[in-house]
């Protein structure tokens, strides 16, 4: 059993060494969770006089006013044989042998933490003391409780107190040590009022009686000792503390144990009593008990890390990974943090994710549409075909057929499709745009970085436009083609007619009868319907070659070149992660390892057992 007391102690250390004092905060802690017992009493409660008794040794401060000023972690540790000694958390490689010595490290260590304004701390001094004399034990020490600041003192200091006191003792797992002077009204008493308040039934309250040797002749306190005057669930306990004259003298502490039992035995009032009466069978009574409550607690706790841990390791995975120090590793951080993004990238346009079907869209829908919308009718028209054949002519009109004339006609109803091809690569190109923005927004990295975030947005928008522009090249290329070689094969299959000339000694605008320029309307509409119907399959070709296959391959290529080109300062200063966050991420790392030390330490006693 003694190992589980030795447990807590070893993560109440882990607690204190990383930050977790118990106090409200936006991060999850384990000290409220540990079973402790703490002490409270009012100033001249002898409450340093009990604590000093259960180690026997002369160690805490003393003086007037407020002395303990921050709480003390009082850890026992019984050993066979062996020199005592002392050791704080705040000097883990140092022994104290002498015990003056500690009392002084205890006041300079409050006035590191306080200054010397006589202010109070929430945050614990970890004190273990190794000895034969004591039983494996934990206590926690509160400052006394008070009614008056004294001077140097803020007004609010009474307050104060009694909040750290009422916040130590109010959680259910802390064992409250009430401690009361019998020469004093016990309805007057700070502790006892105090742990009503948090424990009206007196479920997890120890009531322990100081100063019995010093009540008025012809009073005593059987009837507090024995569970009548204020009853509680466990029994009342009586101790008898060196007097100031002993203290003065530096009296032995087991000399001053072996008088408290004579007191007890040789009372005629507390003799019947003196079997659970004194220091020596509180401090055995105290931690039998917390044992027992350890014991009780294990499995409660076990289940809250594992829970806790689960959530810290969530929170930190989605918070992601600490900037590094040195310009490769940042580098690196940059990198791994841009592939991530252009996979995601990726995923949208191969439909791993939504909205690379957009782009099929464009190509199925908006293209087709707006190629029918094209007035090749009204391009067509008799009278266009008319005015250009005739000036296609000029002086001397054709012999044969009107080719110049086809031509024309043909080149100027094919340039008009160079708008929807315009639109397509615009529309596509808005379409990657979009895709990179919900890339960067679904990249939980680049969140961190505000600067890096906006230098990945404009380096992979940048790269779209430079593709775009060659798309909108080649993509138009394409379209001047059809204009600039028209494909012979077609008009050798059309119907030959001699008379498709006209006869050239008719005048010239009789040769150019309706019904001849009819056809050639209709001629150079069915070639012209043919070559949109090529170029709306060529042109998505071009579209995915130059924007979205180089989009897939070289998003970021531009971005990368430069990056390599960068010092570490520039490249610190795309990682400018909020400040908020980096504290947060360096919080949340400490109580994980806090919340793992404790995992490993209690399966390590569970395995034991």
């Amino acid at each position: 059993m003694e190992n589980l007391i030795s447990l807590v102690n070893k993560i109440q250390r882990a607690c204190t060494a990383l930050g977790d004092h118990g106090e409200q905060s936006a991060l999850p802690t384990l000290w409220d969770e540990l079973p402790a017992i703490a002490v409270v009493g009012g100033q001249s409660s002898g409450k340093s006089s009990v604590l000093e008794s259960v180690v026997g040794k002369d160690f805490l401060p003393r003086g007037s006013g407020i002395v303990t000023r921050r709480p003390l972690v009082l850890q026992l540790h019984r050993i066979d044989e062996g020199r005592e000694y002392a050791e704080f958390l705040h000097l883990p490689r140092k022994r104290f042998t002498d015990f003056a010595a500690v009392r002084q490290e205890i006041s300079d260590e409050t006035d590191r933490e306080t200054g010397r304004s006589k202010q109070v701390s929430t945050v614990p001094i970890h004190l273990s003391i190794y000895s034969p004399n004591v039983v494996n034990l934990t206590l926690i020490d509160l400052p006394g409780l008070t009614k008056v600041a004294i001077d140097g003192q803020h007004e609010s200091i009474v307050q104060d107190i009694e909040n750290m006191v009422r916040s130590f003792i109010e959680k259910p797992n802390c064992i409250i040590l009430a401690i009361s002077p019998a020469n004093q009204d016990l309805a007057t008493s700070d502790a006892i009022k105090i742990s009503r308040e948090v424990d009206p039934r007196g479920e997890r309250t120890f009531g322990v009686l100081t100063k019995i040797d010093l009540m008025d002749n012809g009073t005593d306190a059987v009837d507090i000792l024995e569970g009548k005057s204020y009853k509680l669930q466990f029994p009342w306990i009586g101790v008898v503390n060196r007097s100031q004259a002993d203290i003065n003298k530096s009296v032995d502490m087991i000399a001053a144990r072996r008088r408290e039992r004579e007191y007890f035995s040789n009372s005629p009032e507390y003799k019947h009593l003196a079997h659970r009466m004194g220091s020596e069978h509180l401090g055995k009574m105290l931690s039998k008990h917390l044992e027992t409550v350890i014991k009780s607690r294990i499995p409660g706790l076990q289940s809250l890390i594992s829970k806790t841990i689960a959530e810290l390791e969530s929170e930190l995975s989605r918070l992601g990974k600490p900037i590094a120090s040195d310009a490769g590793g940042k580098l690196y951080m940059i990198m791994e943090i841009c592939r991530g993004f252009d996979q995601i990238f990726k995923e949208h346009l191969d439909g791993v994710r939504p909205g690379g079907d957009r782009v099929y869209n464009v190509f199925d829908a908006q293209l087709p549409a707006a190629l029918k919308r094209l007035q090749f009718d009204k391009q067509l028209s008799m009278e266009n075909v008319r005015k250009i054949i005739t000036e296609a002519d000029g002086y001397q009109p054709h012999l044969i057929a009107p080719e110049q004339g086809y031509r024309r006609l043909i080149e100027s109803s094919l340039v008009t499709v160079r708008g929807p091809a315009e639109a397509a690569v615009d529309a596509v190109h808005a379409i990657l745009k979009d895709l990179v923005h919900k890339a960067v927004n679904e990249t939980m990295e680049l969140k961190q970085y505000p600067s890096l975030r906006v230098e990945v947005t404009n380096a992979a928008c940048e790269s779209l436009d430079r593709m775009k522009d060659k798309s909108k090249r080649a993509t138009l290329q394409l379209v001047d083609m059809e204009s600039g070689y028209l494909t012979v094969e077609f008009f050798r299959k059309l119907p030959q007619d001699i008379e498709k000339g006209g006869n050239p000694t008719h005048s010239l605008f009789d040769r150019y009868n309706d019904a001849y320029l009819r056809r050639i309307g209709t001629t150079v509409l069915s070639y012209v319907n043919m070559v949109v119907a090529s170029l709306r399959n060529s042109i998505p070709k071009s579209i995915v070659y130059c924007q979205v296959r180089e989009a897939k391959r070289s998003l970021l290529d531009y971005f990368f070149a430069d990056l390599g080109k960068k010092e570490t300062k520039q490249l610190g200063s795309m990682l400018d992660e909020d400040p908020a966050i980096m504290q947060r991420r360096a919080n949340l790392a400490q109580r994980l390892e806090l919340y793992r030390s404790a995992q490993s330490e209690i399966d390590a006693v569970a395995w034991a057992k």
